[in-house]
């Protein structure tokens, strides 16, 4: 029987910010519409702010362990192919993200959050050496992730 439970489920959506941002885009495009009449401005402006909102969530990547595979995206990889897993937060995962990013690993990564998780990738016919990942909570994402080797082994 397969394991198929699942470990760990996040959606990285869009921060607080974004969404203001993109909120503000309403008054924005009324303004631009105001020619037109402000009932069809205002109608615009609200939807394409509801448009533009309702696109950044349903467009935010998810992270999932389910059973013994890693999906974080549209990627996924085995468990049983996963090494070293490190769990970073605060200057630690600034520098995960930037000086310290693998040229030759996978990234999924969203600005406004802050935590990070770097899995080492111990397939030898795959040419991506690491996984760096973006989590609001990097120690959950890791244990589960060692969770998943576990179980990875005993199979």
């Amino acid at each position: 029987m397969t394991d198929t439970r699942i470990r760990y489920r996040e959606r990285l959506s869009p921060s607080l910010w974004m969404l203001v941002t993109a909120a503000v885009a309403a008054p924005m495009l009324a303004l631009t519409f105001t020619p037109y009449g402000a009932l069809p401005a205002l109608l615009i402006g609200v939807a394409v702010a509801v448009l533009l909102i309702t696109a950044l969530i349903a467009g935010s990547p998810a992270i999932r362990v389910e059973g013994t595979v890693l999906r974080a995206g549209r990627a996924h990889i085995d468990a049983r192919w996963l090494g070293e897993v490190t769990e970073l937060s605060g200057e630690d995962a600034r520098t995960a993200r930037g000086s310290g990013l693998s040229a030759r690993g996978w990234h999924l990564l969203r600005g406004g959050i802050d935590g990070v998780v770097v899995v080492q990738n111990t397939d030898p016919d795959d040419p991506v050496t690491s996984w760096t990942i973006s989590t609001r909570t990097p120690d959950r994402l890791a244990a589960a992730i060692r969770d998943a080797e576990s179980a990875a082994a005993r199979v």
